[in-house]
């Protein structure tokens, strides 16, 4: 095989859940059999990458300079936000339909020993938000394991502090220990938001 029949068997093998032989198995797919669809795959790629980008308000996915479609829903209820660490936790937890609210992304979660710290995450943007925009209500939907306990503490016990009228809740863990939310099936994930537990301050 030539190197550039290579590079692009090792491009796909690093996408998520993809190993060698599916990866390869999709380039000569696409070179061989299916040509028309690499040309579709080039440039849908290209126009995401043009047009795809981060949501101003909350982190999700959202088209050129607007906000995303949960942001600008005006059935969504606006007083109320689900905090994620990740866009797919959020996919994942829309896919329930469980939740009306809108939506915080973090971009992740405190982990000092990984380099990621309070500056490195949205809080402060969340922060901002609660004070703005009149909320009423975080859930706190991140992972159940140290690093999501320990960013849900940060959450609670420093971000929220100056609002001592705020409910903040926790989903019930349903889902289990250790676990992503992206991967849980849609009835864990129900019960998890439908049993959230207010959290004590």
């Amino acid at each position: 095989m030539t190197s550039s029949f290579d590079d692009l068997v090792q491009c796909l093998k690093a996408l998520p859940g993809v190993g060698f032989r599916s990866a390869e198995r999709m380039a000569l797919h696409l070179l061989l059999d299916e040509p028309a669809e690499l040309q579709q795959l080039i440039s849908s790629l290209q126009n995401a990458a043009s047009h795809i980008h981060a949501c101003a308000r909350c982190g999700n996915l959202a088209q050129d300079n607007q906000l995303c479609n949960i942001c600008v829903d005006p059935k969504r209820d606006a007083h109320r936000i689900c905090v994620v660490e990740r866009v797919p936790d959020l996919v994942a937890l829309e896919r329930v339909g469980a939740f009306r609210g809108l939506y915080h992304v973090l971009g992740g979660r405190l982990s000092p020993i990984n380099g990621v710290g309070v500056d490195k995450l949205r809080l402060q943007q969340l922060r901002t938000r609660i004070q703005d925009e009149n909320i009423e209500e975080v859930v706190l939907a991140l992972s159940n394991d140290l690093e999501g306990e320990a960013t849900c503490h940060y959450m609670v016990y420093e971000l929220f502090a100056d609002f001592p009228n705020l409910t903040v809740s926790r989903i019930a863990f349903g889902v289990p220990s250790g676990a992503s939310l992206t991967y849980s099936d849609q009835v864990t994930l129900k019960s998890a938001l439908d049993g959230r537990r207010t959290v004590a301050r």
